[in-house]
């Protein structure tokens, strides 16, 4: 497996479509409106770039030194990045074999009833867990993820997200001390911060969103942000 590289990985960013620019604001998830967004819908729809991307995230943990036995994407948005990661993964390691590992995949909408391994999974994760996150504002969905892989007994080892936006949440947190007053390693594998202003030099959609998306990161973001 080869090691991580950030340059190579923030350019996989940018050459792939998952950042954009819009010219009124649009609303995202946590409620706040912005004037661009990063999603990874047309990366994890290819086969190939998918590919590419779990290779970056196995090389990103094996950096990292993450402890994992299972990869486990958070509903719906990392579900297949999860799935595929933890196939590839379980294929290189020792004892490989029927049983060695589990194929975990969480209910966006967990059932009524049930044991909490068939309410909120289909194929519950065990061992040391390490969640993904495509996009991280202020990790709502993501904490949500977590809490409830925690109420049913799994161990989550970190959560790492492919790109995160660096805004504060509403008590004041960045999303990795949110994490940390849980106990629990956070980790982004590129951010706002670094990427924007190289996909904003690319596609250069004009001074007016500069100016804007630059007053978005004096309120919420964990630092102000320049692009012009």
């Amino acid at each position: 497996m080869a090691e991580f590289n950030q340059e190579a990985f923030d350019r996989f960013v940018e050459e792939n479509g998952v950042y954009g620019f819009f010219d009124e604001p649009i609303t995202l998830k946590s409620g706040r409106k912005s004037h661009f967004y990063a999603n990874w819908r047309t990366v994890v729809e290819d086969v190939w770039l998918t590919e590419q991307l779990v290779a970056f995230v196995l090389a990103f943990v094996k950096d990292r030194g993450i402890g994992v036995d299972t990869f486990y994407g958070v509903p719906e948005g990392a579900t297949k990045l999860g799935v595929l990661t933890q196939f590839h993964f379980a294929k290189t390691q020792p004892g490989y074999n029927k049983g060695s590992h589990v194929l975990a995949m969480g209910r966006a909408k967990p059932k009524e009833h049930g044991a909490p391994k068939d309410k909120y999974f289909v194929g519950m994760p065990k061992g040391r867990v390490v969640v993904l996150e495509d996009v991280t504002t202020t990790g709502g969905s993501t904490m949500t993820t977590v809490k409830a892989l925690k109420d049913a007994g799994v161990n989550v080892e970190a959560v790492i997200s492919l790109t995160n936006r660096m805004e504060r949440r509403d008590d004041g947190l960045s999303v990795a001390e949110a994490f940390e007053q849980i106990g629990i390693p956070f980790y982004n594998m590129s951010t706002a911060l670094t990427v924007l202003p190289r996909v904003y030099r690319s596609l250069s959609p004009g001074e007016d969103i500069a100016r804007a998306i630059e007053a978005e990161f004096a309120e919420y973001g964990v630092e102000r942000l320049k692009l012009l």
